[in-house]
């Protein structure tokens, strides 16, 4: 099994590997080693900063650099939020853990066994009332739907 090189395993990890390099068509990333175009972090501040410090378009550079320009002003205002930490993606899949436990889960199947005319809106209500625990009425809508076992 061939190995992955290390930085490309470190980016993918940090949230910084660029799923197309190849889009990248600065000529930066074509004369110089230094820059790399796997690096999604380092992409997305050279965008930035040839439209601060040239006043280059925000479309031609958003094409040159292989992003959208909905991506161009994303990366803008969470650079502006949380600087050079701002341009990394983080890890993907949920930023923490489920609000509705398996415990919270028996808890709502028996409610609903006793009252099944609740609505999800009803039971989302009474979870957070009793349990303190607010999650969406659609949450419990398919856990019921699912005949009790929770996906995921």
């Amino acid at each position: 099994m061939p190995r992955r090189h290390p930085k490309r395993q470190f980016l993918e990890e940090a949230g910084a590997l660029h799923p197309h390099p190849d889009r990248v068509r600065a000529e930066l990333f074509d004369r110089h080693r230094f820059f790399d175009p796997l690096d999604k972090v380092q992409v997305k501040y050279e965008m930035l900063r040839a439209h601060a410090r040239d006043g280059r378009s925000v479309v031609s550079l958003a094409e040159e650099f292989g992003f959208s320009r909905e991506t161009y002003y994303a990366t803008l205002a969470a650079f502006g939020e949380r600087g050079l930490l701002g341009l990394a993606d983080g890890k993907p899949g949920r930023p923490g853990p489920l609000k509705l436990t398996e415990d919270l889960a028996r808890w709502v199947l028996e409610l609903h066994r006793r009252q099944p005319d609740l609505s999800g809106r009803a039971l989302a209500e009474r979870l957070a009332d009793e349990h303190g625990v607010e999650v969406h009425r659609r949450t419990l809508e398919r856990l019921l739907g699912s005949g009790g076992k929770k996906n995921g």
